[in-house]
């Protein structure tokens, strides 16, 4: 079984992949990170750069977890990925990041954390970055 964990380089994306750490080395669980890009899009702050990644597998190999990032490109939306990737490595745990977000702001551009939630066959820990 693994991990699976949404990274993006941002505070909640860094919240994230700290606790997806902790977990896998509670578990004893290989820990996959997930970057994705939007296909097709010019500018996207989702995308984690090079060092970006080998910063968060360097902090997962000090932890004594073993650890693979698996970039790749989606659609329409990230959920999706995440999840058929869940379901394709047999996932314990989901883990993602939640930033704050208006109403207004949720209602518009939806919330890839809530349908994640709510859509997900597995346990999911949704974690918030230290103020």
């Amino acid at each position: 079984m693994s991990i699976v964990v949404g990274y993006v380089p941002t505070p909640a994306g860094e919240a994230a992949v700290r606790a997806a750490i902790a977990e896998a080395g509670i578990r004893d669980e290989d820990l996959l990170i997930v970057n994705s890009a939007r296909e097709g899009s010019v500018v996207e702050t989702t995308v984690a750069t090079p060092e970006d990644l080998d910063r968060v597998l360097a902090q997962a190999a000090d932890a004594g977890v073993r650890a693979k990032v698996l970039r790749g490109t989606h659609r329409d939306d990230f959920t999706d990925e995440i999840l058929d990737l869940a379901e394709e490595h047999a996932a314990s745990l989901i883990v993602i990041g939640l930033r704050r977000r208006s109403t207004v702001g949720k209602f518009i551009m939806g919330s890839v954390a809530q349908r994640i939630l709510l859509q997900a066959d597995h346990p999911v820990l949704a974690v918030k970055p230290s103020p």
